[in-house]
């Protein structure tokens, strides 16, 4: 059926509800800005100097004309001790009609070199490649790892060149474009890559540069002696092909992609029609205080194809929305929190819709808006842990794609039952709107407020309520402050903060890539508690 709205664009509440979103998407902007400048004007002019494109100059000139770039993970390293972006870039683009993932080191942020959450930050874009099939294209100008952290990256680190073997072994193909430096284990990256371009006089892949062979054999050589582009090419063999400058590496490696014959294993989508309601007004729906609920019908209504949605169990466990709709031509199935709590009816509800979610191999789109599952006597008694950890069983172990949208609150075990990160989504987004943690800032302090007092009281003290009023104060800012997007998705706990009004395009792009694997359901279960 076609979903009807009750909202009212013209309405005061709408319009408090939009101000307050608009209010976040400015601050978001900035701090995308941040990632966007890269190391700042001082080097990019210097980077530019030297006849260099900008790594988001050389994505741009690789991608098919016109095409869209899904970034992912733009806020790494935020609230860090370094630069937001964390001197990589990540993302999925269309390079010769094959949807790639491309990782482009940034040179102008400490020369592209690698610190902790580069590693993570690389880590992920490996997973979202194997998992969805992706071609992964490396655009390399990096010194290496950032040194001074080194214990943070050297042993996890070498699971970059392990992923890149993987990858290989399953028949995803690799490509590195080597712009510039590629050194110590940054030289595996070229190396473990089923195609190598390099680009003459500006390439140096080498273990060992100049000053650290000198140090460790006493022999002189020069950059181009150990690992420039020439040598590779005619000597080594590293480089499958010598690229004249940038624009020709990137015509090379698009030729590369263009003869892999790479095909999408996923069925095809369907025709596309666009929401019956309209997309912008998704920036008026979810109210600045998530103790207010929101209709997530007003959300679906808006991201799916013709806003046509068949609900199931509609008269049963009310606070959660589950129901049956395409986008992008795609089929998915989709939970949504409406009420936040999570009761049994709607925990054995979600269990029985993820398993027809699998028997049909379609798809499931979780939106969160949820405190968690229902605690108290009443509930206990009756079953609220077997039924969270039915539903929580049927998300671990089914198999079809999962795509998570955080959109308001996202708390204790709803986080998991709703497939948070720790449950493995294809992806995950979160608006500016959305807060996750154990449980909200006042229920946490207060939590701890109660067991101090219960302690302090069996001990036969007496408590002090001066101590306590300036403990939850700061236990609720910090938690309140944990709890945001920004902190969150710095930590790669999202892959990415996306404005509401771009979700039905962000989730059509991740639809499109997840086809490029086989999409099929759980063969089984583990033993459902009833």
């Amino acid at each position: 059926m076609t979903l009807k709205s009750a909202l009212d664009p013209d309405g005061a509440e709408y319009a408090e509800r939009r101000a307050a979103m608009l209010a976040k998407l400015a601050d978001l902007e900035a701090e995308h800005a941040k990632a966007l400048a890269g190391g700042g004007e001082k080097y990019v002019a210097r980077h530019h100097g030297r006849g260099k494109l900008l790594a988001r100059e050389r994505i741009e000139l690789l991608l098919d004309p016109d095409a869209p770039f899904l970034e992912l993970s733009p806020l790494a390293a935020w609230g860090s001790d370094f630069p937001v972006g964390a001197s990589v870039i990540t993302g999925i683009g269309v390079v010769e009609g094959v949807e790639c993932m491309i990782v482009a080191n940034d040179p102008t942020v400490r020369g592209g070199s690698s610190n902790p959450w580069t590693v993570r930050k690389s880590f992920r874009a490996a997973d979202i490649a194997l998992a969805n099939r992706l071609p992964v294209i490396n655009l390399v100008e990096s010194g290496g790892a950032d040194l001074p952290t080194q214990k943070e990256i050297f042993i996890p680190g070498g699971r970059m060149f392990r992923d890149l073997t993987r990858l290989s072994a399953a028949g995803i193909p690799t490509i590195a474009l080597v712009f510039g430096n590629s050194t110590a284990g940054g030289a595996y990256i070229p190396g473990m890559c089923d195609h190598v371009v390099m680009v003459k006089e500006r390439a140096k892949v080498f273990l060992g540069g100049p000053p650290l062979v000198r140090m460790a054999t006493g022999e002189e050589a020069d950059d181009e002696e150990l690992g420039g582009a020439e040598m590779h090419a005619r000597t080594s063999g590293l480089a499958d092909h010598m690229a004249v400058d940038e624009a020709d590496a990137m015509r090379i490696g698009r030729s590369i992609v263009r003869r892999l014959n790479h095909r999408k294993l996923g069925p095809a989508p369907g025709p596309v029609r666009e929401p019956v309601l309209d997309p912008e007004e998704l920036a008026g729906i979810v109210p600045a205080d998530l103790k207010i609920p929101f209709d997530p019908r007003e959300v679906i209504g808006r991201i799916v194809d013709a806003s046509e949605f068949d609900e199931f169990k509609p008269l049963y466990g009310t606070s959660l929305v589950t129901g049956w709709a395409r986008l992008h031509g795609y089929p998915i199935g989709v939970l949504a929190n409406a009420q936040g709590v999570l009761f049994g009816d709607e925990a054995q509800k979600a269990a029985q819709f993820i398993q027809l979610a699998n028997r049909a191999d379609t798809p499931l789109l979780f939106l969160h808006n949820t405190t968690g599952y229902m605690v108290g006597k009443e509930y206990e008694q009756a079953g609220i842990i077997k039924h969270g950890a039915l539903m929580i069983n049927a998300v671990a172990n089914s198999r079809v794609p999962h795509l998570t949208v955080v959109m308001g609150a996202s708390y204790g075990a709803g986080n998991y039952g709703m497939c948070g990160r720790a449950y493995d989504p294809r992806f995950l987004f979160t608006w500016p709107s959305a807060k996750s943690a154990v449980m909200g800032p006042q229920q946490l302090a207060g939590v701890l407020s109660i067991v101090a007092r219960q302690a302090t009281e069996a001990r036969g003290g007496v408590y002090d309520e001066a101590q306590d009023a300036a403990m939850r104060e700061m236990v609720e800012a910090q938690i309140e402050a944990e709890s945001l997007p920004y902190f969150l998705s710095g930590r790669l706990y999202d892959d990415g903060v996306i404005d509401p009004r771009d979700t039905r395009t962000v989730l059509g792009l991740c639809l499109s890539a997840v086809h490029g694997a086989p999409v099929r359901g759980a063969d089984g279960y583990g033993v459902f508690r009833m």
